[in-house]
């Protein structure tokens, strides 16, 4: 959607001419800064935002939020912002103390709390109590972030309260078609081998949501801990005895649990592959497509029905302008 004019002229006279000149911009006119931990926040913030904000980013590809912890840099970063979003403690673990220092000071919205309710949420197996903070890995879900964000900034720059709403109904439209995308992408997968087995639990959602039968993980929903022997080999128990062609490694989880399980099957005379890599806890690399939110759920699901047996179903209409931004002809 275009951006709407921010920038305001004021006329102001110059000696004996009556000239009009800009004038600095007004706290209100100027983006607002936004912070945001992970970048599936991010990218839809954004898209939602368009010019009203400027978001940035403070833990980026490849790294892990579950144990992540504050820089002197993220803390002056943290101390610059004029709104942060983060998704829950369940997540940002160690970071969410250091959020809570500033709530005071500035606007800190955890979009957990602000977009869904507990009957929303599935729990943590191993924490009871407690819940699974993936929720990115349910598309449907996850749209429901957008208009929260848009509200958000919006109370700071109100003036941009119906362009962003405008912005946050195409980015849910967008979102409705991936996640019917996703989900017939997924209903081509065999009966019998819709298992996902990766190295930590950040996949229930996306589970629940699109009909994967069995989820299994190495490690729990948080990473903190290590793997142990005896993990390895019950998810070996478990790949054996249901005949799982593939399993996954994850961009912020060290591989070697992986392979490690795969050896450990293979040892018993059972196969089993690496599937392929996917994106858990953070996105790609800024600048290409698995950088975006859509492209990491896109990629993620390209892998998996790929390793499972699957077909892709053609991209939808709805994403025709996005896989034309990016290069894609699917």
């Amino acid at each position: 959607m275009p951006a709407l004019p921010f920038r305001r002229l004021l006329a102001a006279p110059i000696a004996a001419l009556s000239l009009a000149l800009p004038a600095p911009a007004l706290a209100e006119d100027a983006p607002l800064n936004v912070l945001a931990t992970v970048g599936m926040i991010t990218d839809l913030a954004q898209s939602v935002a368009g010019d009203c904000a400027s978001v940035a980013t403070l833990i980026g590809p490849g790294t892990d939020p579950h144990y992540y912890a504050a820089t002197p840099r993220d803390v002056r970063a943290i101390a610059d912002a004029e709104l942060i979003f983060y998704v829950d403690r369940a997540l940002e673990e160690r970071l969410a103390d250091v959020l809570d220092r500033f709530r005071s000071r500035t606007p800190t919205l955890s979009l957990v709390a602000a977009a869904f309710s507990r009957a929303d949420l599935l729990d943590n197996p191993d924490e009871p109590g407690q819940i699974d903070p993936h929720l990115w890995m349910d598309v449907s879900r996850w749209a429901r972030i957008a208009p929260v964000m848009a509200e958000a900034i919006a109370t700071q720059r109100p003036a941009c309260a119906e362009a962003m709403a405008g912005n946050a109904a195409v980015l849910e439209a967008q979102l409705d078609a991936l996640h019917g995308w996703v989900g017939a992408a997924i209903a081509s997968i065999p009966e019998g081998r819709r298992i996902l087995v990766t190295a930590h639990d950040a996949f229930y959602y996306f589970a629940d949501a699109y009909g994967i039968e069995a989820s299994e993980a190495i490690e729990g929903i948080t990473t903190a801990g290590e793997a142990s022997i005896g993990d390895i080999r019950a998810v070996a128990d478990f790949v054996i005895e249901r005949g799982v062609p593939a399993v996954f490694v994850e961009t912020t989880i060290n591989p070697r649990t992986i392979e490690a399980l795969v050896a450990e099957v293979r040892g018993r005379g059972a196969e089993v592959v690496i599937g392929g890599e996917l994106f858990s806890d953070a996105m790609g690399d800024p600048g290409t497509a698995e950088g975006s939110y859509i492209g990491m759920i896109r990629a993620n699901t390209v892998t998996i029905v790929q390793a499972l047996g699957g077909s892709l179903p053609d991209w939808p209409d709805a994403l025709q302008g996005w896989a034309l931004a990016w290069g894609m002809t699917d």
